[in-house]
């Protein structure tokens, strides 16, 4: 087949760890027909890649864009990165299936408040998101809270078994829609109650589809090690491929090591066992994860009402989460209130000097200002250092995702702040390659690209040959890096040239072309399908 698209004159990086080589590419009907040194095509359109590092597009293993690629798909985020596929549905939080809107809300990242919602299944949010047509490409994982929060609401409890039939039911309609496989979210107040056997019996529904089991465990502090011990044997027990989301916990090197080599036991055991790490030195989440789920029962007045009763706080407090489990509120920093907008940037521990009260108090008192806009206020909890971080990204193993959702500088996520959107793999790129050395291009790349979707099972994506879809990126090798930082996140990474998503230019020369070439790819029967609104 005659070539459409010939970019010509990179430096190409194939994805699967293979040495770098000079050679055109070409493409055509959204794949790579032809590589090597191409002769001219009358009329095919010539991209000039002199100088540019070519490499597969970037697949983000660990995205929460389930929402925000519907508010604004053009991804410039990601586009800006190199990002052409993203996983979402993490963490045990997306959009589909939903039951009840209004309690769903708790259990989805993004400005929920912009989006009506006309869909409940799997197939009615694939169908809403493929008329959005994305910029990028999009997979999405069963969320384990959207089940969980259907079934069983916001008791902190084992499902019954009739509770559990009905979350079976719906895991294997979402399997069956499309969906590349489930994710939990153990930590949250949603999911805290859940039993190993309870998601034991879930994964033996994945297992039998050949689908993917993403966990963020119950405890990513000092029992971190035992919380991934318990994914290693639902993924023993059931054979489901096992993904052990953002492995490296809040409490040290010594657990870190005790996490990673949980999984690499598993591997040894010849069970199939990965896991990601994020690129931020902090995490980042909603304040409102404070609360135990009963909390927001009833909506946002009821909320209040709670807030307000003093009796309360002592149950709230009784409530483990992943922020008081931090052990240190001089470690969680207040980033994105409007309604105290002179406190972002403080501490908890600060703000309760300031205001004369225990720190707990305080974030109580900053959720009741917010308690009609919960998932407003959000917090950094100071979790991680580089090191820590390099120990993840050393191991073969080690997939790198955002855990950050899609935005745009303009348009309606103007405002919206998520770390890591504008910054993942352009800082993951310029730290562990460029500067540090650490990682050759070539590790790096198939990191981003190839192994993500080996994991994944997807065989025609993540690695640049001939045949495969037409998802890939040019890019200034000395100069591709971050330019967001924590005072001013929402800044487009430098020095990406060049981004074609099946086929279709959505960059060129550093500049959005205003095309989306983005698919939504559904696994049915065991393949992968794609459509494009």
């Amino acid at each position: 087949m005659r070539p459409e698209i010939i970019l010509r004159g990179g430096r190409v990086i194939d994805g699967k760890g293979g040495p770098a080589r000079d050679a055109d590419v070409g493409l055509a009907s959204g794949r790579i027909v032809a590589m090597g040194h191409l002769p001219p095509v009358a009329e095919a359109r010539e991209i000039d890649a002199q100088g540019l590092t070519v490499a597969p597009g970037f697949i983000d293993i660990h995205s929460h864009s389930d929402l925000t690629l519907l508010v604004d798909p053009r991804a410039a985020s990601a586009i800006a990165q190199g990002v052409t596929t993203e996983v979402v549905g993490n963490c045990g939080h997306g959009c589909a299936p939903v039951c009840d809107p209004a309690m769903a809300r708790v259990a989805i990242y993004g400005p929920v408040h912009a989006v009506a919602f006309g869909w409940r299944s799997v197939a009615g949010y694939f169908e809403h998101l493929a008329a959005a047509r994305p910029a990028v490409n999009v997979l999405a994982l069963v969320p384990n809270g959207q089940l969980r929060l259907a079934a069983v609401g916001s008791a902190s409890r084992p499902a019954t078994s009739e509770e559990l039939a009905d979350m079976v039911r719906r895991l294997e309609e979402g399997l069956e829609q499309g969906a590349a496989g489930f994710s939990t979210g153990l930590e949250y107040a949603q999911e805290s109650g859940a039993s190993e056997q309870e998601i034991t019996a879930l994964c033996a529904v994945v297992a039998r589809r050949g689908a993917l089991y993403a966990t963020h465990t119950r405890d990513r502090d000092e029992h971190a090690a035992e919380a991934v011990q318990e994914a290693v044997r639902t993924a023993r027990a059931t054979g489901v491929r096992l993904q052990v989301s953002h492995i490296v916990p809040r409490s040290g090197p010594a657990i870190t090591a005790r996490c990673i080599e949980a999984v690499q036991a598993a591997q040894r055991d010849g069970l199939d066992a990965d896991f990601d790490m994020h690129t931020r030195f902090f995490g980042f989440t909603h304040l409102k994860n404070l609360l135990p789920g009963w909390a927001f029962d009833g909506g946002a007045e009821a909320l209040t009402s709670r807030l307000r009763d003093a009796s309360l706080h002592s149950r709230f407090a009784e409530h483990r989460n992943l922020i008081t489990s931090l052990g240190d509120w001089n470690r969680v920093l207040l980033v994105h209130s409007d309604r105290f907008e002179a406190l972002n940037g403080r501490s908890l521990l600060e703000i309760g000097k300031v205001w004369s009260l225990p720190p707990f108090e305080a974030a109580l008192r900053i959720l009741l200002g917010h308690a009609d806009d919960i998932l407003r206020p959000k917090v950094i909890l100071q979790s991680y250092s580089e090191t820590l971080l390099r120990d993840a990204y050393a191991h073969s193993s080690c997939m790198v995702g955002s855990d950050a959702t899609t935005l745009s500088p303009d348009g309606p996520l103007a405002e919206e702040v998520f770390y890591g959107a504008y910054t993942w793999a352009a800082w993951f790129y310029r730290r562990m390659v460029r500067e540090t050395g650490m990682l050759s291009p070539e590790a790096a790349i198939a990191r981003l690209s190839a192994l993500p979707a080996r994991k994944l099972g997807l065989t025609d994506r993540g690695v640049l040959e001939v045949g495969a879809r037409g998802d890939l990126i040019a890019f200034e090798p000395a100069e591709f890096g971050e330019m967001g930082t924590v005072a001013q996140p929402n800044r487009l990474a430098k020095g990406m040239r060049h981004v074609i998503v099946n086929g279709i230019v959505t960059m060129q020369h550093g500049v959005f072309t205003g095309e989306r070439g983005g698919a939504v790819i559904r696994r049915v029967r065991g393949r992968y399908e794609s459509s494009q609104g």
